[in-house]
């Protein structure tokens, strides 16, 4: 269990995705480039749920303030939200109305 304090820690914000391509070499990563009112650019293992042309245009959500990470040697700068069920299906998480990019989720 976590605290609300622990919780209040996470920065999540909306964000749309101007661009995606498959990371090279791999079938489950995709680079995408974010405006959450800034650009950053996230890589997530969503590429056998997800075209990147599939992504393109969608506003999501997604945690801004953890340390950046390399994935196949490419920089990620946040972590998308999905969900996934036991019988491996993926759904990335999205606003249900169309909302400024970077707004923050409470």
């Amino acid at each position: 269990m976590i605290t609300i304090e622990d919780f209040a820690k996470v920065e999540l914000k909306t964000g749309k995705v101007i661009e995606a391509n498959r990371v090279e070499g791999s079938n489950k990563l995709i680079v995408m480039k974010v405006n959450t009112g800034e650009d950053r650019q996230l890589v997530a293992g969503i590429g056998k749920a997800y075209t990147p042309e599939e992504l393109i245009g969608k506003s999501i959500v997604i945690v801004t303030n953890l340390q950046p990470a390399r994935l196949m040697g490419v920089e990620s700068q946040g972590m998308l939200l999905a969900a996934s069920d036991d019988e491996g299906r993926l759904s990335i998480l999205i606003p249900e109305r169309e909302i400024k990019e970077g707004s923050k989720v409470k």
